[in-house]
């Protein structure tokens, strides 16, 4: 199945989930079950997979055809290319191509100028006006592929000026580029541009990242220590002709084989596998050269040999746009969809039906409970008003001085269960202040400093060394510091449900622990740049005051993300105590009404048992309704993989 296919399918499945828990949501306040802590999980999941967002990045040195590729796989709909790959250099800058509903079809550049500056490209993003701005219309293609050509705009600048900006190093001449006659160099004109655009694979939740070269590359350290190691999906494009020169291997090393452990998501494409397609030589010839190609470059780059896939990007987009069959099998293109939609969306897919399945069993655990409570307070109530039978006036008002009694100790009960979210909030304070931006800024003070200081950094690899400790003791305190509170939580909940016949439940407490692999993934992003071959590049001080930037957005990301589960969490207990003190109000309040009415009419006693009892059948019904609604939700994700594998 094509990666467009696959894509449609995930999306598809995206759109049906969304519109179940809009039917669940619309339900659930029709029966007066959406209380704040239901409504909050339902928000949460909706975001979650209406957010959800899948980036693949595409990485290789100048002229292998990257952009060509980029063509070939998403946009050949338009029947011409939309991405610049004409000979030479072509996307000069990182270039992001998405969709954001709220933002019109534009295209957003951020001049190379702000490189200077002492802001992260986290921080410019929130900065809109600072882009220049080209508005797109989509469905006119020349005038989307001459706008997006701007990405390819260079200028001419001093050697100063590139100094500065971090594309010339005395140091390292050979990485530096060629010199005009007159003295100046030739630099990206743009640092970062952002496609808006509404494509229908990005209107569904794809990112594509298209790299320049490895230059480029290393001047912005930001992207390989925070973008690519955000992307589900890496492919590393290779000339299939020449197969790995030594500096596609450089980029291999320093950027792509430090992000992590998940080599199952590269991709690795010998490209322009047309130029192999020689007239003296046999077809089986070609095939068996080829195939040489793909098992050396797998052996160099530590992969499996089906990682490593050979196409035409160009005859394959000539191929779509001709709509020629025999060519398009040719060029092998249909190989790479398939292994990008399989593989990569089929790993998304159980990642996100896992995290949306444990969020819809804590939201029917959530309502069931309320669900049962008010049929427990039905039953009592029945069975209480069931011993009045044949009982007289003086027996029926001493019921109901009992039950407001009853009401008034509750009510001077709020000390108790006030104290409870004192003791709460007290621990919860000191695990955000754990988890603060000032304390990540205290933390990594030492190791920024030393980033900062001028000329060769000999203790910078200890210095991250003992903050990168540090930081993962702290992540693994603040798990040690939650699992305290889920103790107190589940110990007071315990004592409020014996004491006042509550079905309080502790919700299961934040998995703070598994940030310290996120921590491990940012060092080791970060450890290429501490190697003695880049020594001279992390002295020069515009360079390593990126980095240091750059480490402080990509940390400040990962202490966000714990701090939004902690709340999460705490809403989560908070909620479910509010829920259920409305219930035990609202009951004394229904109790106190029924024996109000019993009091005035002699025939109420049978009727409003008979009241109660077909509201406790009602809510027998929620009960199943409830389970059939939530099972529908959690058998989605399934039912959607196995179409997709029937088709």
């Amino acid at each position: 199945m094509s990666f467009n296919k696959e894509f449609d399918q995930h999306g598809a499945w995206r759109k049906q989930f969304a519109l179940r828990l809009r039917l669940l949501a619309e339900w659930l306040s029709d029966h007066d079950l959406m209380e704040p802590g239901i409504r909050e999980r339902l928000d949460g999941l909706h975001a979650q997979v209406k957010n959800d967002k899948i980036m693949v990045a595409f990485v290789a040195e100048f002229s292998r055809g990257k952009s060509e590729l980029i063509n070939a796989v998403f946009f050949a709909g338009y029947g011409r290319r939309i991405m610049p790959a004409s000979a030479g250099r072509t996307t000069m800058c990182p270039t992001e191509l998405g969709y954001d509903a709220d933002v019109p079809p534009c295209l957003r550049l951020l001049p190379i100028e702000t490189r200077l500056q002492p802001l992260s490209l986290l921080d410019w993003r929130n900065a809109p006006d600072k882009w220049e701005r080209v508005d797109l219309d989509v469905n006119d293609p020349k005038q989307l592929a001459r706008a997006i050509q701007k990405v390819a705009e260079v200028r001419r600048v001093t050697l100063d000026e590139a100094r500065g900006l971090g594309f010339w190093s005395d140091e390292t001449p050979d990485d530096n580029p060629l010199t005009n006659p007159d003295g100046t160099v030739e630099v990206p004109k743009w640092r970062h541009a952002l496609i808006n655009m509404a494509h229908p694979l990005l209107k569904q939740g794809l990112v594509i990242l298209d790299t320049p070269g490895l230059n480029a590359i290393g001047a912005e350290p930001e992207l390989t220590v925070s973008l690519l190691p955000q992307a589900q999906a890496v492919v590393f494009i290779l000339a299939a002709d020449t197969g790995v020169t030594k500096s596609d291997l450089t980029i291999w090393r320093q950027h792509l084989s430090v992000l992590g452990e998940g080599k199952e998501s590269r991709l690795v494409v010998l490209n322009k596998i047309d130029t192999m397609w020689d007239a003296l030589s046999s077809p089986e010839q070609v095939q068996l050269q080829i195939a040489s190609q793909r098992t050396d470059s797998a052996e160099i780059l530590g992969l499996s040999p089906r990682q490593v896939l050979a196409v035409s990007a160009q005859k394959g987009l000539l191929a779509k746009v001709n709509r020629d069959k025999k060519l398009l099998e040719a060029s092998n293109l249909m190989e790479l969809e398939t292994a990008l939609g399989v593989d990569l969306l089929g790993q998304r897919r159980k990642i996100l039906s896992s995290a949306v399945a444990t969020g819809i069993q804590s939201l029917r655990v959530e309502t069931t409970r309320m669900v049962h409570t008010r049929s427990r307070d039905l039953v009592e109530q029945i069975q209480e008003l069931d011993g009045l039978r044949g009982k007289n006036a003086g027996v029926i008002k001493q019921m109901r001085l009992r039950i407001e009694q009853e009401q008034a100790d509750f009510d001077a009960s709020g000390a108790k269960i006030q104290a409870v979210r004192s003791v709460h909030l007290r621990l919860l304070k000191d695990l955000f202040a754990m988890l603060s931006a000032t304390h990540l800024k205290s933390e990594v003070s030492v190791l920024s400093k030393a980033l900062r200081q001028p000329g060769i950094k000999l203790g910078v690899r200890r210095a991250y060394d003992h903050t990168f400790d540090r930081l993962r003791a702290d992540m693994s305190k603040a798990n040690g510091m939650a699992g305290d509170i889920q103790s107190m939580l589940e110990g007071s909940f315990k004592s409020l449900n014996a004491e006042y016949g509550f079905s309080l439940q502790a919700p299961t407490a934040p998995q703070l622990a598994q940030y310290v692999n996120d921590l491990d993934l940012i060092e080791k992003s970060h450890l290429q740049y501490l190697s003695l071959g880049n020594a001279l590049k992390l002295a020069q001080p515009e360079f390593a005051e990126r980095l240091a930037r750059a480490l402080m957005s990509r940390l400040r990301v990962v202490y966000d993300t714990a701090v939004n589960e902690v709340e999460l969490w705490n809403k989560s207990a908070a909620a479910q105590l509010d829920a259920q003190l409305r219930e035990r109000r609202r009951n004394f309040t229904r109790r106190i009404e029924a024996v109000s009415r019993i009091q005035q009419a002699a025939g109420g006693l049978d009727e409003r048992i008979r009241e109660l009892q077909g509201q406790q059948a009602k809510l027998n019904l929620l009960d199943a309704k409830l389970g059939e609604l939530t099972d529908h939700l959690l058998a989605a994700p399934e039912e959607e993989s196995d179409e997709a594998l029937a088709a």
